[in-house]
């Protein structure tokens, strides 16, 4: 029987997770982005998947081959979860790639799936980040808690929701996460920031408004962010698909490294 553990009790998944996998899982047993843990058994799993507090997915943890668990997933995603979440579709990924045939056997009808890429950049990498040019008009700023609680600026609330997408509140963002933006008079255009956080390793969310795109300004604010991290001992993480070039083109010129691949799969409710 599938079951939800209390946060309390994530520990008992910690010898679940594979130490080359994604960061999120990691950064779900310090409990600090609202996820949820559901497993084969309570006292003691052997398969489960987290359900990331951003609903932006679940990556299924532990044994991919317990047939008494995988025999459950398909009607409980398609009663318990999707009466929880407003989504059509749902996105799984597995943190090992065994799991991979596992959601094929499962979930198989009309599941798209697309390739990942994972780069990281540490300080002894032995490169040096070159400063990137920007037009006139725009200016990189430090996410403070004095600029969330600016309303000078006129989309103030682009700049909460991004970052209460994987935080539970702003205060916790500005406790623990590093974060830029780039301001254009009023506006902040665009944003590079911890989204995901796992002992000194930062996961980066990063994101440009379409009306100031192909600027530059991803690869600045990506370049002051990356600076303070490494500066402050911190390892940024940068997670992509890989057909986003624009994405992974940033990553490369900024020096990062990729470290591994996975597959994630979008998988319709019935």
């Amino acid at each position: 029987m599938i079951v939800e553990l209390e946060q309390t009790e994530f520990y008992k998944c910690k010898d679940l997770l594979n130490e080359q996998g994604q960061l999120e899982p990691k950064a779900t047993m310090e409990g600090k982005n609202g996820d949820r843990i559901f497993v084969d058994d309570r006292s003691a799993p052997t398969s489960g998947f987290i359900w990331l507090g951003s609903d932006n997915g679940f990556i299924f943890i532990g044994h991919a081959e317990n047939e008494a668990f995988n025999s459950e997933l398909h009607d409980f995603f398609n009663t318990v979860i999707k009466v929880d979440t407003k989504n059509t579709s749902f996105e799984a990924i597995g943190n090992h790639s065994k799991w991979n045939s596992t959601f094929e056997e499962v979930f198989g009808e009309n599941m798209k799936h697309y390739n990942q890429r994972v780069y990281e950049l540490h300080k002894d990498d032995g490169r040096t980040l070159e400063e990137v040019q920007i037009e006139q008009g725009y200016v990189v700023v430090k996410i403070t808690k004095h600029l969330l609680n600016d309303s000078a600026y006129e989309n103030i609330e682009f700049l909460h929701s991004k970052i209460l997408e994987f935080w539970t509140s702003l205060d916790d963002f500005i406790s623990d996460g590093v974060g830029y933006s780039v301001i254009y008079e009023n506006e902040i255009v665009s944003v590079c920031f911890s989204g995901v956080v796992a002992g000194s390793v930062h996961g980066i969310d990063i994101e440009t408004l379409k009306a100031h795109q192909g600027k530059k300004l991803a690869q600045k604010v990506a370049h002051a962010f990356v600076e303070e991290c490494l500066a402050n001992g911190i390892t940024p993480y940068w997670d992509c698909m890989e057909i986003n070039r624009a994405s992974v083109s940033v990553a490369e010129n900024l020096g990062f490294k990729n470290t591994f691949n996975y597959v994630w799969y979008s998988i319709p409710f019935k």
